[in-house]
């Protein structure tokens, strides 16, 4: 499976991919059958992945995490800079050395 998003293009890809859907439900090791339902029934989202470039939304999801991850972290905080400058230093995106004041 892992070889279908690892083709040198994305219609190999995608033709790789159905084969794999195409046969493993014909295999005769019942572990490979029922492998096999998985990507039958996420075709629609196998195939929007060639269909745009192996586009993710994973870094989204990472930045939203932090962000919630911050929220958690920053309640009762009045003062908008302070917020900001802690949400800053969660994501790394701050370097205390610089900031006398914190």
């Amino acid at each position: 499976m892992r070889e279908v998003f690892h083709q040198a293009t994305p219609v190999q890809g995608q033709r790789l991919a159905t084969h794999l859907i195409e046969s493993l439900p014909t295999c005769p090791i019942p572990e490979i059958t029922r492998l096999g339902r998985t990507p039958r029934k996420w075709k629609d989202a196998l195939d929007a992945n060639f269909d745009t470039g192996g586009a993710s939304n994973g870094p989204t999801k990472a930045i939203n995490g932090i962000i919630e991850l911050g929220r958690c972290t920053t309640r009762g905080y009045r003062n908008p800079t302070n917020h900001q400058l802690r949400m800053l230093f969660i994501a790394g995106g701050l370097d205390a050395s610089t900031h006398t004041q914190l």
